[in-house]
């Protein structure tokens, strides 16, 4: 190839519909327990995480819902994949032997939250969410109604509320994926572009004879409702699963208010695939009863999770 303007800006435009290829022919899975929230600055705060209200009565003045209660922030980072074609390769017309790796870049790139939620997911037992607590605890703040001995009327008494099973295996997750915000919040502040170095006064191409095309964003992950997601490490039985489900189903928000949470996705490593079945799929229990858990939530297998 002679090197020109007109054919470097063709093998560009090449490189870039085999990235654009890649990155359309994947789909990735974050986004059934993500939200993607955009992001205009450096760090966002999400004070407003602190507030799961409900509707009341009108009685008196309105009760005002404080949406900065606490000081839960996402700082985002910078990311970047590139990769440098000697310009040799291009003058000897061997180019089209590197489109697959920018078709792979592509696929890369789309894929590349599911690297950044689903980790954040199996780790959250050690990373901490709003309330102070990691995102999987057994001692979330809480509160329950009961009723006052004295007065008979129901006031608000502290708990200390679990969404974490504990154990040493492979991690396991029940969640609740039917709401607007998701159990993790993914934060977007610039999508992915793709960018070259191809001019000969480029500072590559004039010492190391070779073009460089690459592409970066910028975004980071957090945490959302724990009161949305049961984690585990224990082994997924029918009793386990009983019990994340009961956890789940009993969440209370502002005021002891039940929040009708309702679990609909269980999250596996695909070593625990056959587990999840017995539990979700088969017809009958291992004594052979009819299997209440039948259908309850759908199975989804995760890679990220062991």
């Amino acid at each position: 190839m002679i090197r020109n303007t007109t054919n470097l800006t063709g093998l560009y435009v090449g490189f870039k519909t085999a990235f654009q290829g890649g990155f359309d022919g994947v789909k990735p899975t974050y986004k059934r327990v993500a939200m993607t929230a955009p992001s205009t600055t450096k760090t966002e705060q999400y004070g407003w995480l602190g507030t799961m209200p409900n509707i009341r009565e009108w009685v008196g003045d309105r009760v005002v819902n404080s949406l900065a209660l606490h000081s839960y922030s996402i700082t985002n980072k910078k990311w970047e994949f590139t990769l440098g074609v000697p310009v040799d390769d291009i003058e000897d017309d061997t180019y089209g032997v590197f489109s697959p790796l920018f078709t792979e870049m592509g696929r890369t790139t789309a894929i590349f939250p599911d690297q950044l939620v689903w980790p954040a997911l199996r780790n959250g037992h050690r990373n901490l969410c709003y309330d102070g607590q990691n995102f999987f605890d057994t001692e979330h703040p809480g509160v329950e109604l009961v009723t006052d001995e004295k007065t008979g009327e129901e006031v608000e008494k502290p708990v200390l509320v679990s969404n974490y099973g504990g154990g040493t295996g492979r991690f396991w997750c029940l969640l609740d994926t039917t709401r607007a915000i998701k159990p993790i919040i993914f934060q977007d502040r610039k999508k992915f572009d793709f960018v070259r170095l191809d001019a000969a006064t480029d500072e590559n191409v004039f010492n190391r004879d070779e073009y460089i095309y690459g592409t970066k964003g910028r975004s980071n992950v957090g945490y959302g409702f724990w009161q949305l997601a049961y984690g585990s490490r224990q082994p997924l039985t029918p009793e386990a699963y009983e019990a994340a489900r009961a956890a789940l189903l009993s969440m209370k928000g502002d005021h002891g208010q039940p929040l009708g949470v309702q679990p609909d996705l269980l999250v596996v490593a695909p070593s625990d695939e056959g587990a999840a079945k017995k539990i979700l799929i088969n017809e009958r229990d291992a004594n052979g009863a009819s299997n209440p858990w039948k259908g309850t939530a759908e199975l989804m297998l995760s890679h990220w999770f062991g």
